[in-house]
């Protein structure tokens, strides 16, 4: 059985939503799933996943969230080599070319660890819509398995 770990950070509550989806998408198809909030996470957590998500928020004007600075910068110095990853969030369409910055800067990081994208990354404006980004999100999550899988 595969197992994910999914990591999140929010300030509304939003990118918790999009990442309790994940899990829920992720547990459909099977996968044992421990979903944490980026202050209790530490990124030692994805040594023993197959998976491995995050759920950022961005901040103002594109900045990563603060309380997730050191798992960001941990992350970057991470080997995560023959990891699975995906990275999907929810942002503000208002900040225009600043929208889920963090988002994608995760996915870069994640890249510098050595890990395998295994979807596309995923920004949500605003709360997740229960039909339209409860699809993507399923289709992040199936992605991501049949990656691992591979």
């Amino acid at each position: 059985m595969a197992k994910a770990v999914v990591v999140y950070a929010t300030i509304t509550g939003n990118n918790q939503d999009v990442a309790d989806l994940i899990t829920d998408a992720l547990e459909k198809q099977g996968v044992e799933v421990e979903e944490e909030e980026i202050t209790t996470a530490d990124v030692e957590d994805f040594e023993d996943a197959d998976i491995c998500v995050v759920c950022p928020y961005t901040y103002d004007e594109g900045a990563l969230p603060e309380e997730g600075l050191d798992f960001y910068d941990d992350l970057n110095d991470a080997d995560l080599a023959g990891k699975v990853y995906g990275v999907a969030g929810s942002g503000d369409t208002f900040y225009a070319d600043d929208f889920c910055r963090a988002v994608d800067d995760f996915g870069k990081a994640f890249e510098a660890a050595g890990a395998t994208k295994g979807a596309e990354n995923v920004h949500i404006d605003l709360a997740p819509d229960e039909d339209e980004d409860v699809k993507k999100l399923d289709a992040f999550a199936a992605a991501l398995v049949k990656k691992a899988e591979a």
